[in-house]
């Protein structure tokens, strides 16, 4: 079997490297706060206006779609430049993107646009949603960065600060795109999200991150270096069927991508449930300020795959009577779940594979686990739209589905989202019972930090 060759050790941990890692994560957090306004923000709209279940689907289905199509790409850039230049350039580009959108849209017209049948509105979306996506590099740089600039014993923790971060994003995203929306229109949110992501690129311009030479593998090829990435990743025993069961487990994020905003919006409203999505991002907030604090135990992967069921178990549960307490609880605890399930991927690979693959690792692994989210969310919200909630309104299907759904205007949506979690349990409890996930386990306790630092298990 071919295997990568021998690549050089990263640079050894600057003595002030966390508080600049700190620095990278705040800016980056600011960033990513800002196209995730103007994601959410179309979803909201769009929605408000057409009430239509398949836009937001096709929306949420796009935007991962092109995550998945770019992450191999981005991966490679990662690998080949300076962490900041590819930070500095993955902004600017995003700037001028969103920035030559908004011209569109007020030269169309709001009225135009928000009509689905014209392509006005699906030229506006993509691209939007191509702006938001190559701020995605950014996010592989950050993970390759937490190697760079923090000792192995505190990555677990580093990881955890981003969990902790992407909740405090989530919860200022959800609650200003929804307020936004609903009081602002369309047009000044869109403005607003162009000012913050260009002060974003000012300040990024002044932040330091040490790194004095690139350390590269010497088989890479290429600009998108699919060939580097797999053999990084069949290096490591195990490592593949980790990328695997993310993938899988990505089809539960489809339907959650694909039905939870409708959901929501029909509960509260579009300004409500912006308000109530941003409470119920607080568990991020929370989750990933367990993690940052306590780490993830000596093995990330049971963890992972502990707390991947548990969102299984509320994501069946939290629809079962159309309460908005229940649901706002539930998408609470599963927000409070996945900083353990990302951070646990994340300081996995920060570990076991070369600093010099990790660019193209993370971008392999995030081509598969985001094609899987639009490919379900492209299924799931067809076969709700046009058969599951008709069914479910009729008074043959509520009937048929009481028992377990009890009674509601939203119970197509809420069977969906039940059978989902179920799968999510079931494939979780099965990957603990794989030979992969002993083997991989195995690898990450007994293996030597490939960044250069000290090795040591997680706290």
């Amino acid at each position: 079997m071919n295997t990568p060759s021998p690549t050089p050790a990263a640079p050894t941990v600057p003595p002030d490297g966390f508080r600049i890692f700190l620095n990278v994560l705040v800016n980056t957090a600011v960033a990513n706060i800002t196209t995730s306004f103007l994601w959410f923000v179309l979803t909201f709209w769009i929605y408000a206006e057409t009430r239509n279940v398949i836009a937001t689907g096709v929306i949420g289905a796009s935007y991962m779609l092109f995550v998945s199509v770019f992450s191999m790409l981005f991966g490679t850039l990662v690998d080949r430049f300076r962490k900041k230049n590819v930070m500095v350039w993955a902004t600017l580009t995003a700037l001028t993107v969103i920035l030559l959108d908004v011209v569109f849209f007020f030269i169309v017209g709001e009225s135009r646009i928000a009509d689905l049948g014209t392509p006005w509105f699906w030229m506006f979306a993509v691209v939007l949603l191509a702006g938001a996506v190559v701020e995605q590099l950014r996010n592989i740089a950050l993970s390759t960065t937490v190697t760079l600039l923090v000792a192995e014993e505190r990555r677990a923790n580093a990881n955890g600060l981003v969990g902790t971060v992407q909740g405090m994003a989530m919860l200022v995203t959800s609650v200003f795109s929804g307020l936004s929306v609903g009081f602002l229109g369309m047009g000044w949110t869109l403005v607003i999200g162009v000012a913050v992501m260009a002060m974003t690129l000012l300040h990024l311009v002044t932040v330091r991150i040490p790194e004095k030479e690139i350390v590269q593998s010497d088989d890479a090829t290429g600009w998108v270096d699919i060939r580097g990435g797999w053999l990084a990743v069949i290096a490591v025993p195990g490592l593949l069927a980790l990328v695997l069961f993310t993938t899988l487990n990505n089809l539960f994020g489809g339907v959650e991508m694909a039905l939870m905003d409708p959901y929501g919006i029909d509960l509260f409203g579009v300004q409500g449930w912006g308000i109530w999505f941003a409470v119920a991002s607080t568990g991020l907030f929370v989750g990933g300020g367990v993690i940052a604090k306590w780490g993830l135990g000596r093995n990330p992967i049971r963890t992972m795959l502990l707390f991947a069921a548990g969102i299984g178990v509320v994501g069946a549960v939290m629809t079962l009577r159309e309460w908005g307490w229940l649901f706002v609880v539930g998408i609470w605890l599963m927000m409070a779940f996945i900083p353990a399930v990302e951070a646990a991927e994340q300081t996995v690979i920060q570990k076991v594979v070369p600093y010099a693959t990790q660019g193209r690792v993370f971008g392999f692994a995030m081509t598969f686990e985001a094609a899987t989210a639009p490919v379900t969310a492209l299924l799931v919200a067809p076969l709700a739209e046009w058969w599951v909630i008709p069914h479910l309104n009729t008074e043959q299907g509520a009937r048929q589905w009481e028992w377990l759904l009890g009674t509601g205007e939203s119970r197509g949506i809420a069977l969906i989202l039940v059978v989902a979690g179920i799968l999510c349990v079931l494939l979780a409890v099965a990957a603990m019972c794989t030979p992969q996930y002993r083997r991989l386990s195995r690898s990450y306790v007994g293996s030597t930090d490939t960044a250069g630092s000290t090795s040591g298990n997680v706290a």
